[in-house]
C-alpha cells in the first residue's frame, strides 16, 4: 500500500489519555519536570515520581489568546508501555509567570497560497522504552469478557480516552461471540456503530512527509506515521494555544533554536501509536472549544445521506430533502467525510459559500439534464468508486480532494447545449476556445475564476505546488469527460493495460474513473436511470427546437419526432457505457491489485473471490473489485430491448393504418 494511505493502527488498549481538572498541588515546578524529561540520565526516576503520584498535574483556568476564550487544561497523563507520563502545560516562565502577556504564534517561513496560516507546530517525539520489543499490552481473559455487558446506553462519549478500551474490548467479545453465534443482530450492530464512531473520532490526518527546515520558529508539518520505528511523529492541531504549543515544540522536537539536544539525547516514544493516541486528545481538548462550528444538515438530508455508498444512491431523494439543494449538501458531506476540509484548512463558511455559487451554476440554464442534480449525482458516483472499490488507498489527500472538486464542478454553468451546438452556430464560448472541448473548458475556467474571490476560495490554504498539482489534476479530469475523447480514450487505456508491467498515470486513472462517472445512469437502477434518460432526451430535443429556428441540422438525438428512444438507449448501452465500464474495472483491478496482495489482514470488502474458466476452481489471489452495473446494465438493456420491440410493432401498426387511409376507394 502506498505510503500516503498507511494508517496506524490505533486499536490497542495501550496508551490512555486523561486530562485532570483537579486543582492540587504539585511536587515538581514546571523548570524541574522539563528538566528531567530533557536528560536521559534521570529519565527513569521522573517516570516513577508521576507514575505515583499520576494526579498531582492538574489544572483547569480559562483564559484569552488572541480575542477567543478556550478552556485550557494545565496537564495530561498518559500510559506508553507501561509507563506513565504527565504533558504540564504551565507557561515557559513556570507555575507563577504572569499571564498576560501570552507568546504569540511565530510566522510560518513559507506561505500557503498566498495567505500565511496562524498556526504553528505540534509535534510529539517517541521516547525510548526499556520494555523488550516482543512485550505488548495485554489481552482481556475469557473471564473478563464473560463479565462484559453489550448495552450501549452508558458508555462513554467517543471522543473520551476510555472510549478506545471500551471499543476494543467490545470488538475482541464480539468476536468470540459471533464464533459461538450467541450474539443477536441489534446488539452487533449497535456495539458495531459504536466502535465506527470510536475509530472516526481517533482518526489521523495524512499527508505527504514535510521537508524539514533550517528555522528556528516552530513550522506547521504533518508527517505520515508508517511504522513504529519512526523517529518522529509529528500531530498538527487547529487550535492549540500558543504557549503549550510553544513549550511542546521546545519540549518534544527537534526544533533547533529551543531544543538544545545532542543528537543523541533526542527522547523517543516506543510506540507510535500510543504517542499519537496522546497527541490527539491533548489536540482535541483544544479544538472543541476553538474550532469553527461545521455547517447543519436537516434530518430529512441526513437520513437519505445515510444510503449515500450504495451504488444506485437516489439523488432525486436528496434533491427534495435538500429543497433544491443537493450539491451543497452532497459536496460538503464528502469534502469532510474524507477529511479535505481539516486536512487541508478549508474554512467552513468559505466551503459553504463556493458550494452555494456551484449549485446557482448548474441551475443558471434552467436545463432538464446538466443541472446540480447531476452534479450531485455524478459526485457521488465517484465516491462509490474511490471508497467501495478502494481506489482512495492509492491515491494521496491532494488527488482525492481534487478529484471530488473535479465531480462537483464537471458541468459548471452548462449550456445545455452541445459542443457541437456552440460550433455550428459560432457562440462566443466556442470562439473563446476555438471550437476545442467548448464546454469543458468553461466549466474548468469559470470554476476557478470563482475561487480566485476570497469568500470563495476554498484553495486560500494551499501551498503553491499543492495549488499547482490540485489545478492541473482537475483540468485533466475535467477536459477527460469531453465526449469527444471517448474512444481514444478507452484506446489508450486498453493498450496500456494489455502491457506486462503496466504502469498507470493517475491523473489518467482519475480522469478515466470521472468520465465514467459522468456516463454512468444506464448502469444504475432502473427508475433512476429511466427518469435520467427522459430528461436527458427534454434537453436533447430543446436542442433540437433551437437548431431548427436557427436553420442548422438536426444534432444526434435532437429531433422531437424522428428519434427512436429505445433504440437509442441500447446502443447507448452496448457500444459506449459498457465498454468505458468493463475498461475501468480492469484499470481499477489492475492498479488495486498489487495493494490487495499485500494487504496481510485479510479480503477487502469490495472483492469478491473468482473462478478460473479453465478449472472451475475458485481463485482467491485474482483480486477482482465488485461491479453491482453489470446487473443494472444487464436489467436496463433487456427492458429497453422489450420496449423497442414494442415500438416497432406500434410503428408497423401506424403505417398499416396510414396505407389503408391513403388507398383510393374501389373503382364501381
Amino acid at each position: 500500500m502506498d505510503d500516503k494511505t498507511a494508517k496506524p493502527d490505533l486499536s490497542g488498549q495501550c496508551g490512555q489519555v486523561q486530562c485532570s481538572e483537579s486543582v492540587t498541588p504539585t511536587d515538581l515546578s514546571f523548570e524541574e519536570l522539563r528538566n528531567k524529561f530533557d536528560t536521559s540520565a534521570t529519565h527513569a526516576l521522573v517516570r516513577r515520581e508521576i507514575a505515583s503520584k499520576p494526579s498531582t498535574h492538574g489544572s483547569a483556568t480559562r483564559q484569552v489568546v488572541s480575542g477567543k476564550i478556550f478552556k485550557k487544561c494545565k496537564s495530561a497523563t498518559f500510559q506508553i508501555d507501561g509507563a506513565t507520563y504527565t504533558i504540564v502545560a504551565s507557561p515557559p516562565g513556570g507555575a507563577g509567570a504572569p499571564r498576560e502577556e501570552a507568546p504569540r504564534p511565530p510566522p510560518l517561513p513559507t506561505p500557503r497560497n498566498g495567505t500565511p496560516p496562524k498556526q504553528g507546530a505540534l509535534t510529539i517525539v517517541r521516547r525510548s522504552s526499556s520494555r523488550s520489543k516482543t512485550e505488548s499490552c495485554s489481552t482481556p481473559t475469557d473471564e473478563q469478557l464473560d463479565q462484559l455487558d453489550l448495552e450501549t446506553e452508558h458508555l462513554p462519549a467517543v471522543d473520551t480516552p476510555d472510549a478506545c478500551d471500551k471499543a476494543a474490548l467490545r470488538l475482541r467479545y464480539l468476536l468470540r461471540q459471533l464464533n459461538r453465534g450467541e450474539i443477536s443482530a441489534e446488539t452487533l450492530q449497535k456495539n458495531l456503530q459504536y466502535a465506527a464512531k470510536v475509530l472516526e473520532a481517533v482518526y489521523i490526518d495524512e499527508t505527504k512527509p514535510a521537508v524539514a527546515r533550517q528555522q528556528s520558529a516552530p513550522t506547521l508539518v504533518f508527517r505520515r506515521l508508517a511504522d513504529e520505528d519512526d523517529e518522529l511523529s509529528e500531530v498538527q492541531p487547529d487550535a492549540v494555544p500558543p504557549e503549550v504549543r510553544e513549550w511542546l515544540a521546545s519540549t518534544f522536537t527537534r526544533q533547533l533554536a529551543t531544543a538544545k539536544r545532542k543528537s543523541d539525547e533526542k527522547p523517543k516514544f516506543r510506540s507510535v501509536a500510543h504517542a499519537i493516541r496522546a497527541g490527539i486528545f491533548v489536540d482535541r481538548i483544544y479544538r472543541r472549544v476553538t474550532s469553527t462550528a461545521l455547517m447543519q444538515f436537516p434530518q430529512d438530508v441526513v437520513r437519505v445521506l445515510k444510503t449515500l455508498d450504495e451504488w444506485s444512491f437516489d439523488v432525486f431523494t436528496l434533491h427534495e430533502a435538500s429543497n433544491g439543494q443537493p450539491v451543497k449538501y452532497l459536496g460538503y458531506e464528502l469534502l469532510n467525510r474524507y477529511g479535505m476540509i481539516h486536512k487541508f484548512k478549508v474554512p467552513p463558511t468559505i466551503l459553504e459559500n463556493f458550494l452555494g455559487r456551484i449549485e446557482e451554476g448548474y441551475c443558471r440554464f434552467h436545463n432538464p439534464y446538466h443541472n446540480n442534480l447531476h452534479a450531485a449525482d455524478v459526485a457521488q458516483t465517484v465516491h462509490y468508486m474511490l471508497c467501495q472499490t478502494g481506489l482512495m488507498n492509492w491515491l494521496s489527500d491532494l488527488e482525492i480532494f481534487a478529484t471530488l472538486v473535479a465531480a462537483v464542478v464537471h458541468d459548471y454553468e452548462h449550456t445545455g447545449t452541445t459542443n457541437n451546438f456552440h460550433v455550428m452556430s459560432g457562440s462566443d464560448t466556442a470562439l473563446l476556445y476555438n471550437d476545442r472541448a467548448v464546454l469543458e473548458n468553461h466549466h474548468i475556467s469559470a470554476a476557478f475564476r470563482l475561487m480566485r474571490e476570497e469568500e470563495y476560495n476554498i484553495l486560500q490554504n494551499l501551498s503553491r505546488d499543492e495549488f499547482r498539482e490540485f489545478r492541473t489534476l482537475v483540468i485533466d479530469m475535467v477536459l477527460a469527460t469531453d465526449m469527444s475523447f471517448h474512444f481514444q480514450q478507452l484506446k489508450n487505456m486498453r493498450s496500456l493495460l494489455s502491457l506486462a508491467e503496466p504502469t498507470i498515470d493517475k491523473s489518467k486513472a482519475t480522469s478515466l474513473v470521472l468520465h465514467c462517472c459522468d456516463i454512468s445512469h444506464p448502469a444504475k437502477r432502473w427508475d433512476l436511470h429511466h427518469r435520467w434518460t427522459m430528461s436527458l432526451l427534454d434537453e436533447f430535443f430543446l436542442q433540437g427546437d433551437k437548431e431548427r429556428d436557427l436553420g442548422l441540422p438536426f444534432s444526434p438525438l435532437c429531433d422531437r419526432n424522428n428519434t427512436l428512444v429505445a433504440e437509442s438507449q441500447i446502443g447507448f448501452i452496448e457500444f459506449i457505457v459498457e465498454p468505458s465500464m468493463g475498461v475501468c474495472a480492469d484499470m481499477l483491478e489492475c492498479i488495486l491489485g498489487p495493494l490487495h496482495s499485500g494487504n496481510k489482514s485479510g479480503t477487502n470488502a469490495a472483492t469478491e473471490p473468482t473462478i478460473d474458466e479453465n478449472s472451475g476452481a475458485e481463485s482467491v489471489n485474482k483480486f477482482k473489485i465488485r461491479k453491482p452495473w453489470i446487473t443494472c446494465l444487464s436489467d436496463n438493456k433487456k427492458i429497453w430491448k422489450e420496449q423497442a420491440t414494442k415500438d416497432a410493432e406500434a410503428r408497423a401498426n401506424q403505417e398499416q393504418e396510414e396505407n389503408i387511409e391513403v388507398q383510393p376507394p374501389p373503382e364501381e
